[in-house]
């Protein structure tokens, strides 16, 4: 029997890389392959690196990480040296020229032809089995939780944002084949569904002529094994009442909204081309918590913006302490060759000044969170736990999402990886509760 060929990947970005990752990693046969998730470059007879491309921070990490493998590849360890994504469908001919060491560059959307590449390199290790060959995926996540990917790009003309020039315009998927596949990761032991887009509530628009996330949400709530079903990326367009009903009556639909506003100066929302007004947005939010008991709401922000004067950024700083976000992240600007702040403005916010004004508005929202966490304490959680970290276990109530929000941390040694637990909370830091089990 041939020896297997290993085929690892590092996944650079967002979430909604991984799962392309994990739709690559799972159209090879593992009868035939090794395949792996790995944080950092290693040996492997195929690397492939999955880049990011959206920010400057994004892009000297993905080539970075790029010349990591270089490096391994120079040294004989690694075979063939594969990069794809956002970075190389907006920069392909620089990093043609300059690391002539890369074998294949694929933009996005490529998996097919990056499949092709690596099934034609057998010959060079040995036969291929393709006799239980099935299109899954391989997770990158704990297997209790996935994120599912309803469409590809956007129609959005955001100034700031590169991704509608990266990954083209918007394309939603099938509610059959939504549900389908959501029904193979339940039958995996998924019990927690991330549903992630560019733009979530656009869903369905360009297919069924009408927005019909609330739709897909029904369809999905009805799969068995799936016990929550998460909301992210919900831009506030298209926010209509059927899916805020959805929201607050379906019980498998955690109260959790995770909606960009970016801003909230009138002015700056025109600069930003958001297509919203400070009195739209805050219609909406209001909507939100008087329609849907309990919702924990999240936003991002993002400050330095060209135009930003000290002004528009105290009406920001000052309606994130009025409004009390339950959850809350702020991005520095940056200055993306290709959007249209580019072509249109100059950088005039210094990178010191975007600094501070990220730092202001987080301190307001660390004072926020600490006292939102405070009134937790005595409650009790159903808490769904993720790990084990040395003595504790790391769990989250159905108002936190993996990796950017609060964790409930439990002193125990009997619980379960995936399962839920009634959990009283008993102590809380700005980001951080403390629980212990109730039987």
């Amino acid at each position: 029997m041939s020896k297997k060929i290993s085929v690892s990947i590092v996944t650079l970005g967002c979430a909604k890389n991984s799962v392309d990752s994990e739709f690559l990693l799972g159209s090879l046969n593992p009868n035939s392959f090794k395949l792996e998730h790995i944080v950092n470059v290693a040996p492997s007879d195929v690397l492939l690196i999955n880049t990011c491309g959206f920010i400057f921070d994004a892009k000297q990490e993905s080539i970075n990480t790029i010349l990591e493998a270089v490096k391994l590849k120079n040294e004989g360890l690694i075979t063939t040296l594969i990069v794809f994504g956002c970075l190389t469908e907006r920069y392909r001919n620089e990093l043609e020229k300059e690391i002539p060491e890369i074998d294949y560059i694929f933009g996005v959307n490529q998996q097919k032809e990056i499949r092709k590449v690596i099934l034609k390199g057998i010959n060079f290790y040995g036969e291929y089995d393709n006799s239980r060959y099935t299109t899954c995926r391989v997770p990158t996540t704990p297997k209790h939780y996935a994120y599912l990917k309803i469409s590809e790009g956007c129609n959005r003309k955001c100034s700031f944002c590169a991704i509608p020039s990266i990954r083209g315009g918007y394309v939603s998927r099938t509610i059959e084949s939504l549900v389908e596949e959501t029904k193979q990761l339940a039958k995996q032991g998924v019990k927690e569904l991330i549903l992630i887009a560019q733009d979530l509530t656009f869903y369905g628009y360009d297919i069924y002529l009408k927005p019909s996330l609330a739709l897909l949400i029904t369809k999905l709530s009805e799969i068995n094994g799936i016990e929550w079903i998460r909301l992210h990326y919900t831009y506030p367009r298209f926010f209509n009442s059927e899916l805020i009903k959805v929201i607050a009556n379906n019980s498998k639909v955690c109260k959790y909204i995770d909606m960009p506003i970016q801003h909230i100066s009138n002015k700056m929302l025109k600069i930003m081309n958001r297509e919203s007004s400070k009195k739209n947005i805050i219609n909406l939010l209001e909507k939100l918590r008087n329609n849907i008991p309990n919702v924990a709401l999240r936003t991002t922000l993002l400050v330095g913006h060209p135009g930003e004067t000290q002004k528009d950024f105290n009406e920001l700083k000052q309606f994130v302490a009025d409004f009390k976000f339950s959850r809350l992240g702020v991005f520095p600007y940056s200055h993306e060759d290709g959007t249209y702040s580019y072509l249109k403005y100059k950088d005039s916010v210094s990178q010191k000044l975007k600094t501070n004004r990220l730092s202001e508005i987080m301190q307001v929202q660390q004072e926020i969170s600490l006292i939102n966490n405070n009134k937790l304490i005595n409650t009790l959680q159903n808490v769904i736990i993720d790990c084990k970290e040395n003595e504790n276990y790391i769990g989250r109530t159905q108002f936190d999402s993996p990796e950017i929000d609060n964790e409930v941390i439990i002193k125990d040694n009997n619980l379960k990886i995936g399962s839920f637990y009634n959990i009283k909370i008993i102590d809380a830091t700005e980001f951080d509760l403390q629980g212990e089990i109730i039987m």
